[in-house]
């Protein structure tokens, strides 16, 4: 069963922990939210928003506390087609679908199932998220008109670029007071103000584009943002079933994502807390506040692996972290939203560039060297269907290969064994079975078998083997036929209950010693 830390009352150590640790990651979320939403094609407080009103929801009523949730690159990196393709109020209807498939998944408790996502799975999926951020951040090297900036518009981009990464590297070896994310997007900026560069801003990108115009924001007005509102002006015939068909195939790719990268968040932060987080509650609380933000019209969001994990390092294990993190963004929202728009684009490309670097696990490269072919193979497609589909299609292909693997593994485990002896002057031939029949085995299963040549009397011992799905019956059904043709008896012993009732169709073609079978159950884990 899922469990939460237990409740030890008011702790002022605790509370002093989650605030600080809380802070810091609101100051650490900005530029990065800021990031994402210009990944995703929409206004940078879309993103800041989103990050506010989706870490709070989750942080009161999710199921994992300490865990970090906000606008994700992952999301946003689909999101961007969306927007690209339709508008802003296309990716905001989106969400809100995306939150109510979240939903049905926690009731339905389908959480579970992230315990089946492999290892090598989760290394492609870290890898593939961080290859697409990176392709993502090309299109900022080329004009309004698509081509690729050249002289001096080059020149500075690379100049603000790596002025960034230095700031962002560099600046821990001197003090760790102020996050260097957010102080390199601070010091670039400012530097680009006070010695007026020439140099594009996310206000200037934003006002080309007509992100500002798709939003349904304020007054609309280009370099303006009033702050949140519901759905004021939608497309004409935009509650339509043409618009469901054009949002569902993005919402449904958008909750594969946003529930693995949660789940899998979670999972991580249990292992180093040691406690054991609600993964059914989580996806509960994340679809509500993702329906929520939706309908504020906002870019929604998931678990981020590295805020939580400055998160939890900085001592914010409890839920008052995610709350205060939460509340921290509003204020920055507050004061320092006319703010945003004078960042330079070069400096979130910056940004990004170090988020790649940092997200890709660089030891997998080693890692893979003591993998089996298997495993290793399973790696590198998820990582190429990752850059070439999306996360959510990489992730599938990932576990129904890990699990073809596993099945043709598990098909060569089988072991049959067989012995002869009389009885009141009847030959007979037990067959003992060692290992799983199921879809993958049965074919080696029906093989051992000699119909012809095997005496009228032929049991098949079942102590050290199951009978896992239809496949398996069937094989025993079609053993059966053969044996019955050649006018011969065949018994099943050491059937559990469960072998049993998956044979109940075959009950007239197969006789079942049910006084020898033992009473033991399959192991099946509780519910969350």
């Amino acid at each position: 069963m899922e469990t939460t830390p237990p409740s030890q009352g008011f702790n002022w150590r605790t509370y002093k922990n989650d605030t600080l640790s809380g802070i810091t990651v609101a100051l650490a979320l900005v530029p990065e939210a800021v990031a994402f939403a210009f990944v995703a094609g929409v206004h940078p407080l879309v993103g800041l928003y989103a990050a506010a009103i989706v870490g709070m929801i989750t942080a009161i009523f999710g199921g994992r506390p300490g865990m970090i949730t906000a606008a994700a690159g992952s999301l946003a990196v689909v999101m961007m087609h969306l927007v690209m393709e339709h508008s802003a109020a296309y990716l905001f209807l989106a969400v809100i679908m995306m939150g109510v498939f979240q939903i049905i998944i926690g009731i339905m408790k389908w959480g579970r199932f992230i315990r089946m996502v492999p290892s090598s799975v989760m290394l492609g999926f870290v890898n593939g998220l961080a290859l697409i951020i990176l392709v993502a951040q090309f299109t900022q090297f080329k004009d309004v008109d698509g081509n690729w900036l050249n002289g001096d518009a080059m020149t500075m981009m690379v100049a603000i670029i790596a002025a960034t990464l230095a700031i962002i590297y560099l600046l821990p070896k001197i003090t760790t007071a102020v996050p260097s994310a957010l102080a390199a997007i601070v010091l670039v900026a400012l530097a680009v103000v006070m010695f007026d560069i020439n140099a594009v801003t996310v206000g200037d990108r934003a006002a080309v584009s007509g992100t500002l115009e798709s939003l349904v924001y304020g007054d609309g007005t280009e370099g303006g943002f009033q702050g949140l509102s519901w759905f004021t002006t939608l497309p004409e015939g935009f509650w339509s079933l043409e618009t469901l068909w054009i949002v569902l195939p993005y919402a449904i790719i958008l909750t594969i994502i946003g529930s693995t990268e949660s789940l899998l968040t979670m999972t991580l932060i249990d292992d180093i807390t040691e406690t054991r987080g609600k993964a059914n509650k989580e996806c509960i609380a994340l679809g509500s506040a993702n329906c929520v933000a939706g309908s504020f019209g906002t870019m929604g969001g998931c678990a981020l692996i590295g805020q939580s994990m400055i998160n939890v390092k900085s001592g914010g294990t409890g839920r008052w972290s995610g709350i205060s993190a939460a509340l921290g963004l509003f204020v920055i929202i507050l004061a320092a939203a006319p703010l945003i728009e004078m960042v330079p684009i070069g400096a979130l490309v910056g940004l990004m560039f170090f988020v790649v670097i940092a997200t890709f696990n660089w030891s997998s490269l080693q890692i893979m060297r003591g993998m089996t072919k298997a495993d290793a193979f399973v790696v590198v497609v998820v990582t190429v269907l990752t850059v070439m589909f999306d996360l959510a299609v990489a992730v599938i292909a990932g576990v129904i290969i890990a699990a073809l693997v596993f099945a043709w593994q598990h098909a060569q485990r089988i072991f049959i064994t067989s012995s002869t002896e009389t009885i009141d002057g009847k030959e007979s031939k037990t067959y003992n079975i060692q290992g799983p029949l199921f879809f993958a085995s049965a074919k080696n299963f029906i093989d051992a078998f000699d119909p012809k040549n095997d005496p009228e009397c032929v049991q098949i011992d079942f102590m050290y083997s199951r009978v896992y799905d239809h496949s398996g019956v069937e094989a025993i059904e079609n053993l059966t036929q053969k044996y019955k043709s050649a006018g011969k008896k065949l018994t099943l012993k050491h059937l559990s209950p469960e072998c049993r009732t998956l044979l109940h169709n075959a009950r007239d073609l197969i006789e079942v010693n049910v006084s020898e079978d033992p009473h033991y159950h399959v192991s099946i884990s509780g519910k969350k």
